[in-house]
């Protein structure tokens, strides 16, 4: 059935009909004349993402078939819409001439585009990477690569479950090719929120691995770029250069070397705290994240590997301080900073130009570009470093040397050359004798032709002669009658007129040929010419992606120094010592939105592994708690960057993991609760902790019953603080009976948030001092927030009667007994019981898993009294 359909359709469905078959599941987008076209559920598809007409196409005793197009020079603009909108689409193009004796051109595709391979810069955010990322898997063990195809970065690591979704989160890739058998079994790993494709297993063999990666580097072994065998680390890389040789066809990037991803060289920060902190995201729409804070840089290139460092804080103090080095340089000397701006502003996208390079796609215009930026990185060359010229001649004698890459551009490219190769003007003269001849007949063809006028008159002596045109024979000498027995031999006659004769010589004949074909050989040799420069200026990229590197390091380093300047930020000291030492640290997010009128209320911060391990900090909502917190992590993570710091003082004793639990949201997609959210993310702190961890607790427990928060968050600050790793921790809280943990365990101590009460009024004063608060002031908080006058006044009433009922003292009052938890009034024998048993447990020497287990037994008892009562 299928061959005697395919027989009814047209030849060119039929073409099409075998291209799609062979990529069914991408949108085929099918060069026809001076259109894309899309056939089928493809057209159905394509114009509603692009609102465009639907129509129908006669398909020989087929009947009709759907379609939908636009003019291929649309391209740029379509074709973005359809990745953007999830899709992966193959560009289908003629890959010979129309001819009267073929019936159908050959055609194939030539890319396939989706979201994490894309080399379209209306795809491609100038700030952002666009990572494609490949896993693979085996038994419990994962490995994980991530491609940039428009800058050429290879990454490539291999670990258990935790690893890989710490990478995944770090890297956001736009798109995770996995083995298709394994998709299910993978999603545990996968974000649903990136688009994830299904690639054959065979990819994933490691003999085609190995095959693949010795090819495409050039290199008999991979131990040059620090891998001893194949691993699943390598499999993932594997995986990925396939991908991206599939859909690029013949023009892959330049991919020139792959990096192992070492876990330990890093801050872990978990894909909760990267949330929580707001590192790379804002929580809310149209908020500010550290990136956004720190971001000051000139150039592309060092906002997109500013992201990838705050994604990636170092452990190394040797790097942290180099770059403090750099940072503090720029800071004080204003004149280089200034020059280096102006010479920065004027450097392109450096990384992606070299790409379109190896892949062919540059364009006339962006080789100027080019031309520029390497001009302005020698110019950085000829800047002057006043504060430490040491340090400054060593970033400079770091940069190569780019003249040939520059002389070979100007020689080679016309200075006006447009974006389009089409539109002519594109090659420098100079470079092909031809194309010079061609130009200049093509511009002076009438001043050429009244040159050979005048030299033939002169030559024949007939003063009347004059050159005409027209469509029977071109150009034409015309002369008159009385001059006929003047024709030179070698002319020939070609029309005779009553009182003229027109004629034609080899030479005109010649001339004309040259004037006539000069505008097409022009365009075809300014290509064929312009082809072959972007296949020898190939040789250059290796270099220029290294400066390319270097260029967006000193871009971020000089865009922090300006930061610090406009910020009164300081260069915060980085060591072994076991301290941190943070001296009036401030939001670095927060205070700069408040802006300059509302001044950001700064505090200290000490933690040590003895008597400020821990801090307990109490206040109410809305105080300030949860901000100090936050503060106090992304000045670390900034100092562990490289980054100066807003504090007046800082000494960071160098941190290896930052965990973060503050704030907590249902997850109603996986059935989980607030409470088990919080729970889940604090099991993995708890779980993970190492002698170097930073730990941020807010308000742990609020999720559940007061008694069982309480309960919970009691015995969790007893375990890290009996923890042999001591991990510094701040813990804020609204428990106000975790302040008596203070004088039970040694390395805990109370912060509050001071408060300014009067008549009824609170003001929150923001500033944190030693102590421990005894009220919520939940009711002002609601005052604050507008909530109506009667429900306050209920609200106070109820909480009169709550308080005078189940405390025999007033509650500020209230003198704290061993446990100081009082659960109930004891009026029973049965509680007078259930009483004694708590008050027998001795909690210093009570596991965390066995109090939980204790008061699960302690809860059904009372349940059993009350419904005795």
């Amino acid at each position: 059935m299928a061959t005697q359909k395919s027989k009814k359709e047209t030849p060119l469905m039929q073409q099409y009909n075998q291209i799609k078959g062979q990529h069914p599941d991408a949108i085929l987008l099918f060069r026809v004349g001076d259109f894309y076209e899309t056939f089928g559920e493809d057209a159905i598809l394509v114009a509603k993402i692009l609102d465009i007409v639907l129509t129908k196409r006669a398909n020989g005793a087929a009947s009709h078939i759907e379609l939908a197009g636009f003019p291929h020079h649309a391209l740029d603009n379509y074709l973005p819409r359809l990745v953007e909108a999830g899709y992966r689409v193959a560009v289908c193009d003629q890959l010979e001439l129309p001819s009267k004796e073929k019936k159908i051109v050959k055609r194939g595709v030539t890319e396939i585009v989706t979201p994490g391979v894309t080399l379209s810069d209306r795809v491609l955010r100038a700030k952002t990477h666009n990572y494609l990322a490949a896993i693979s898997k085996e038994k419990d063990q994962y490995g994980i690569a991530f491609i940039e195809v428009s800058t050429g970065d290879f990454f490539c690591s291999s670990g258990d479950e935790i690893l890989i979704k710490k990478w995944v989160h770090s890297f956001k890739p736009s798109e995770i090719v996995v083995n298709k058998t394994q998709k299910t079994e993978l999603s545990t790993v996968l974000d649903q929120s990136i688009y994830t494709y299904g690639i054959d297993d065979w990819v994933y063999n490691m003999s085609n691995v190995e095959s693949l990666l010795l090819k495409h580097f050039a290199v008999n072994s991979l131990r040059g770029f620090g891998f001893d065998k194949i691993g699943l680390d390598l499999i993932a890389a594997g995986a990925a250069l396939q991908y991206v040789y599939t859909n690029q066809q013949e023009n892959v990037p330049q991919i020139s070397s792959i990096q192992k991803l070492e876990s330990e060289q890093y801050v872990w920060i978990d894909p909760f705290t990267y949330t929580n902190l707001e590192l790379l995201n804002a929580a809310q729409k149209g908020g500010k994240s550290l990136v956004d804070i720190l971001d000051k840089t000139v150039t592309p290139m060092g906002a997109r590997m500013l992201r990838h460092w705050v994604a990636l804080p170092l452990k190394d103090i040797q790097r942290i301080n180099k770059r403090l080095d750099l940072v503090e340089m720029y800071y004080h000397d204003h004149s280089l900073r200034e020059q280096l701006e102006d010479v920065l502003k004027r450097v392109g996208d450096l990384e992606r130009l070299v790409t379109k390079i190896a892949t062919a796609r540059i364009n006339p215009h962006e080789y100027n570009i080019l031309a520029n930026t390497l001009l302005a990185i020698q110019d950085i060359q000829t800047l002057e470093g006043q504060v430490n010229e040491h340090l400054w001649k060593e970033v400079l004698n770091s940069f190569n040397d780019h003249q040939d890459c520059i002389l070979s551009i100007q020689r080679h490219i016309h200075p006006e050359a447009p974006a389009v190769v089409s539109k002519g003007s594109i090659m420098a003269e100079g470079v092909s004798e031809e194309l010079d001849e061609l130009r200049t007949v093509s511009m002076s063809s009438k001043q050429i032709l009244d040159t050979l006028c005048e030299t033939e008159k002169e030559n024949a002596q007939i003063p009347s002669l004059k050159i005409g045109f027209n469509n029977v024979f071109g150009y034409y000498f015309e002369v008159r009658n009385t001059h006929k027995d003047k024709i030179p031999e070698h002319w020939t006659r070609k029309q005779t007129l009553v009182s003229s004769e027109r004629y034609i010589s080899p030479e005109l004949k010649e001339l004309e040929q040259k004037i006539l074909t000069a505008e097409d050989r022009i365009a075809t040799l300014e290509q064929e010419l312009f082809q072959s420069f972007v296949q020898a200026s190939s040789q250059f990229i290796d270099k220029i992606q290294e400066d390319a590197k270097r260029v967006a390091q000193q871009d971020i380093l000089h865009s922090w120094a300006t930061l610090a300047v406009l910020q009164y930020y300081t260069r915060p000291v980085i060591g072994e010592q076991e301290e941190l030492e943070i001296f009036q640290g401030r939001h670095p997010v927060i205070e700069q939105i408040l802006g300059e009128d509302t001044p950001y209320i700064s505090n200290d911060m000490l933690l040590d592994k003895e008597s400020k391990q821990i801090a307990v900090i109490s206040g109410p909502n809305m105080s300030g708690k949860s901000a100090y917190l936050r503060q106090n992590a992304l000045i670390i993570i900034m100092a562990q960057i490289g980054s100066f710091v807003p504090a007046d003082k800082a000494k960071i004793g160098l941190v290896d993991r930052v965990f973060s639990r503050v704030g907590a949201s249902d997850n109603l997609s996986t059935g989980e609760s607030t409470f088990m959210v919080e729970m889940n993310e604090t099991a993995n702190i708890m779980n993970n902790i190492s002698s170097q961890s930073f730990i941020l607790l807010d308000e742990i427990g609020r999720g559940t019953s007061t008694y069982d928060g309480i309960s919970i968050a009691w015995s969790m600050i007893e375990y890290l603080e009996k923890h042999p790793y001591k991990p510094k921790t701040l813990f804020a809280t609204h428990y106000h009976e975790l302040a008596d943990l203070e004088s039970k365990l040694t390395g805990v101590h109370n912060l509050t948030v001071d408060i300014l009460e009067n008549k009824g009024e609170v003001k929150f004063l923001r500033k944190i001092k030693r102590g421990s608060s005894q009220k919520s002031f939940g009711i002002n908080v609601a005052k604050i927030a507008g909530m109506p006058s009667t429900i306050l006044d209920r609200a106070e009433r109820i909480l009169n009667d709550l308080e005078t009922n189940h405390s025999s003292e007033p509650h500020a009052t209230t003198k704290r007994k061993e446990y100081q938890v009082k659960l109930f009034d004891v009026t029973d024998r049965a509680l007078e019981q259930l009483r004694d048993e708590v008050l027998d447990i001795d909690v210093n020497a009570i596991s965390p898993l066995e109090a939980l287990m204790k008061i699960s037994e302690l809860q059904k008892t009372l349940k059993k009294v009350k419904q005795k009562v």
